[in-house]
């Protein structure tokens, strides 16, 4: 049994909980189901995987931008708590759980596709790490519960495949707004933020404009390019936090907040200084650099995807990461990652004040990373259904999510609740504490409890996607109906005579993907 478990770790450590290589394997398949020649299939599987080592190469230099802001924001603020990171909770579980997260995370993959081929739910989940957070966190629950361990690897399991086709399609009348068509679903456990932030969208955004058609000032023309923007944003939010933190903290603190990896820190006032807008810049780089993965991994990933859509899962539709709507409304992701902060912030003042004296909820402090990441996506969703108060407000409601649900989610992770960091998005929180609280009920009692809160995501799920999802429904429609009409010269050279400006009219961005043509002998014009 040993060079089984052996085998099973492997797989996933090293394949599987790869998105690079995952997306790789997947763009090869498919690739391969179109009769490719050889070539074109190393090179399109390549390129993919490069796509996807791009966009976790901005992700490192994103975290290395936010490292010493948030160190700067503890010090300045004086707030002391959990900082939920899913890396490092995954990290520690995996010393006791590892072979059980290796088997429930290779049994969910295998669930959710044949759900996704006998179920209308035609999603296949293609970010990899999220199936190994999720699988870490099943894993978890059940097994602090007193869940034998066959119980935690197929009801875990089977939680974890219903998961993969669920929240996708949940999302997916959302994520058809933004792309405006069928091609990518989200697959990224952030959902239950992003549906929030788009119902918010509804709610307060109407009339308002999107965060991509701002008209600025002859002077400040140069703001439309979002890498410009957004370096300039993140300089002014460095420098100002770092001029907070050094009057606070003294000279001899805040210059060590440049110091990691060895370096010496700060030489100086001016020195210091320095470095939080060379900081800022960095961050300005690092989103260029996921942007440019992106598109990369676009071009390859979604032509390839039908030739495996056509063989496996008729109709399927690729779930990836969330950055893959950034592109679509690039100011729209500073703004959600600036709301979702405050949000953060504002629900930790919250928690302080109420909700940790009076309930003993552990204080969650507003990790950068998850923010700029769910929160860059949810202004995005915001964006689409509510314009510039939609990316603010839905993002805000994002940042209160991933605050108040890893502090719910505390109360069942056992031991693990007494760690310094926990899961962060929002998807791990609400449906960890209702699968932790149902596994508690003993083993029989919890496993049928556990099953019954499955099979209602599922069918939920499949409610959406029949009622929702297939009749065309727009969330945003009512909201194109109420923008004024425009006589803005169109694409063709001639003008919009009282057509409503509506979001899905905004051009998508360069190497967004377009809808597949119909099959031969099919009717059908695209969404």
């Amino acid at each position: 049994m040993d060079w089984l478990v052996s085998t099973a770790e492997f797989l996933v450590n090293e394949v599987l909980s790869q998105p690079a290589y995952l997306i790789g394997l997947i763009t090869a398949a498919g690739l391969i189901a179109l009769k490719k020649s050889a070539g074109q299939i190393v090179g399109g599987a390549i390129k993919a995987t490069l796509g996807f080592l791009l966009i976790g190469a901005g992700a490192t230099l994103v975290v290395g931008a936010l490292a010493p802001l948030g160190e700067m924001i503890q010090g300045a603020t004086g707030a002391h708590g959990v900082i939920p990171t899913n890396e490092a909770i995954v990290g520690i579980a995996q010393e006791q759980y590892g072979a059980r997260v290796a088997w429930l995370m290779i049994l969910g993959f295998a669930v959710s596709l044949l759900l996704a081929r006998f179920t209308p739910l035609r999603y296949v989940f293609l970010t990899g790490h999220h199936m190994l957070f999720m699988a870490t966190l099943l894993t978890v629950v059940l097994a602090i519960s007193g869940q034998t361990s066959w119980v935690v690897v197929v009801v875990g399991g089977v939680l974890l495949g219903i998961l993969l086709v669920a929240m996708p399609a949940f999302a997916h009348p959302w994520t058809k707004r933004v792309t405006g068509n069928d091609t990518v679903a989200i697959g990224h456990f952030g959902t239950a933020g992003y549906i929030a932030a788009g119902v918010t969208g509804r709610l307060v955004g109407r009339r308002s404009r999107s965060t991509e058609e701002m008209n600025l000032p002859e002077g400040l023309r140069f703001l439309r390019d979002s890498m410009v923007a957004t370096a300039l944003s993140m300089v002014l939010i460095h420098v100002i936090v770092s001029l907070v933190f050094l009057a606070k903290a003294g000279k001899e603190t805040a210059f060590k907040a440049f110091g990691e990896n060895g370096a010496a820190g700060a030489s100086g006032v001016g020195d210091y200084v320095m470095h939080s807008v060379m900081q800022g810049l960095q961050f300005g780089i690092a989103v260029a650099v996921i942007l440019f993965g992106v598109r990369t991994i676009l071009g390859e990933l979604v032509p390839a995807f039908q030739g495996i859509a056509r063989k496996l899962v008729p109709g399927a539709v690729p779930s990836l990461d969330a950055p893959i709507v950034f592109p679509y409304a690039q100011n729209a992701v500073l703004v959600g990652f600036v709301s979702s902060f405050l949000g953060g912030l504002v629900s930790l003042g919250l928690l302080a004040w109420i909700f940790h004296p009076a309930f003993g909820l552990a204080l969650v402090l507003p990790g950068l990373v998850p923010h700029f990441f769910t929160g860059g996506a949810a202004g995005v969703y915001g964006n689409a259904t509510g314009g510039r108060r939609g990316a603010a407000l839905g993002a805000f409601v994002n940042g209160v999510l991933i605050t108040f649900l890893p502090a719910l989610l505390l109360k069942v992770l056992g031991a693990f609740g007494e760690e310094n960091t926990t899961f962060g998005d929002a998807d791990f929180g609400w449906f960890g504490t209702l699968i932790g609280y149902a596994a508690k009920a003993g083993e029989a009692g919890g496993v049928v409890l556990m099953l019954l809160i499955g099979a209602a995501v599922l069918l939920g799920a499949i409610v959406v996607q029949k009622r929702v999802v297939e009749t065309g429904w727009d969330p945003g429609a009512h909201r194109d109906a109420l923008l004024p009409p425009t006589g803005a010269p169109d694409t063709a050279g001639g003008t919009t005579t009282g057509t409503p400006v509506a979001y899905a009219k905004i051009a998508p961005p360069r190497g967004a993907p377009k809808p597949p043509p119909p099959p031969e002998g099919e009717k059908g014009g695209g969404a």
